[in-house]
C-alpha cells in the first residue's frame, strides 16, 4: 500500500497530461453513486462547515455495469472561515482500493488531488467552450485552487496575460509572485469589472454568497468557467450572466443538486433547465456542441465529481517508479 503525500502528487501529475486522462475518463463513464453532503453545524457565530464522501467505481468498459479495476472514495471537509487561524478551507484524503479484491491499493493527499483535479476539469471544458486563441485569462479568487486553474488553462489555451482579482489585493500579488517564470505575465489588478471587460477567459473559485461576475460587462466570446459556489446558497455569476450565456456543467447531478449559480435563477424562473445543454461526458463524447460561433459566451460550471478524484488518484498510483 501506498501512502501518498502532497509532494508526490505534484511529482507524479503535470497539465495538460491530467486533462487527457480527465478526457478519457468522462468518455468512459464510471459508477458514480450519489455523493454524501453532510453540514457541520460549529456554533459560536462561525458559518456551517461540510463534510463530503464521495466515492466512484472504474468501469470496466464504455458503458459497462461491471467493474474496472479500480475503485475509490474521497472525504472532504469544507470549513469555510478557516483563513482566519491561517489554514486551507478544504481538506481530504482520498481511499484507492482495488476493485477485484477490495484491498486498499493508496491512501492520498486529497486535498492536493482536488486541486489538481479540479483544474483539469476546467481547462477540460476550456477545450471544448473557449476559443482557440483564448489569450487573456481573470482569475477570481487567490486561495489554494488560484495557481492550479491557471495553469492548466494556460496548458489548453496559449495564454499570454493573466490578471488576478482577490478581496485582498495582499492575496492576488501572492499568487502573481507564485507563479513569476511562466511563459505568460501574471499580475493583481483592483478593478474588478475593468478586469472583467478585458478577458477572454474568466475562472472564478470562490465562496461568494453575491455574484461577483456581471452578465452585462462580459464582451462576445467570453468563456466563464465557476468552480465555487458549491452548494444553493452561494453563487459566483448573476441572472444577466446565466441568460446570455450557453451553459455546461461537469455533471448534470452536481449541476441540479448543489449548484447556486443554476439552482438559483431556476427557482427565480429566470432560466429552465433546458437551458444547461450538456456535461463533461456529453460534451467529450460528442454528444452535444460545444462552443458554435466566436462571439458567443460560454459558462461552464462545476461542483467537482467522483469520477475526476478516482481518474487522478489511479495516473497517480499508476506513475509510481518501478
Amino acid at each position: 500500500m501506498q501512502f501518498i503525500d502532497a509532494a508526490t502528487i505534484d511529482a507524479r501529475l503535470s497539465y495538460p497530461a491530467l486533462v487527457d486522462v480527465l478526457e478519457r475518463a468522462f468518455r468512459d463513464g464510471a459508477i458514480a453513486p450519489p455523493r454524501h453532503h453532510h453540514p457541520v453545524p460549529l456554533g459560536g457565530g462561525r458559518p456551517e462547515a461540510t463534510w463530503l464522501l464521495m466515492p466512484a467505481i472504474q468501469a470496466s468498459a464504455p458503458g459497462a455495469a461491471t467493474a474496472g479495476q479500480y475503485m475509490g472514495m474521497k472525504s472532504v471537509t469544507v470549513f469555510p472561515d478557516n483563513g482566519a487561524v491561517g489554514k486551507p478551507a478544504i481538506y481530504g484524503m482520498y481511499l484507492l482500493l482495488s476493485a477485484s479484491t477490495g484491498e486498499t491499493m493508496a491512501i492520498m493527499d486529497a486535498t492536493r488531488l482536488t486541486a489538481w483535479r479540479t483544474a483539469a476539469a476546467s481547462a477540460l471544458a476550456s477545450r471544448y467552450l473557449s476559443r482557440p486563441e483564448t489569450a487573456t485569462m481573470l482569475m477570481i479568487g487567490a486561495g489554494a485552487l488560484s495557481t492550479f486553474m491557471i495553469r492548466a488553462h494556460a496548458a489548453v489555451r496559449p495564454i499570454r496575460d493573466v490578471m488576478v482579482w482577490n478581496r485582498s489585493r495582499a492575496g492576488a500579488e501572492r499568487v502573481a509572485a507564485e507563479l513569476t517564470g511562466q511563459p505568460y505575465t501574471v499580475r493583481a489588478v483592483t478593478d474588478l469589472e475593468a478586469a472583467v471587460r478585458q478577458a477572454d477567459l474568466i475562472s472564478s473559485a470562490t465562496i461568494s454568497s453575491e455574484p461577483l461576475i456581471r452578465g452585462a460587462w462580459l464582451k462576445p466570446g467570453t468563456h466563464v468557467d465557476c468552480v465555487g459556489a458549491y452548494k444553493e446558497t452561494l453563487r459566483e455569476t448573476d441572472d444577466d450572466l446565466v441568460r446570455r450565456a450557453r451553459i455546461y456543467a461537469d455533471t448534470m447531478a452536481g449541476c441540479f443538486g448543489e449548484a447556486g449559480d443554476i439552482l438559483q435563477p431556476l427557482k427565480d424562473g429566470v432560466i429552465t433547465k433546458s437551458a444547461v445543454l450538456g456535461d463533461l461526458h456529453d460534451l467529450t463524447r460528442g454528444a452535444v456542441q460545444g462552443r458554435a460561433s466566436a462571439a458567443e459566451i460560454t459558462f461552464f460550471k462545476s461542483v467537482g465529481a467522483s469520477i475526476e478524484d478516482l481518474a487522478a488518484a489511479i495516473a497517480v498510483y499508476e506513475r509510481a517508479p518501478a
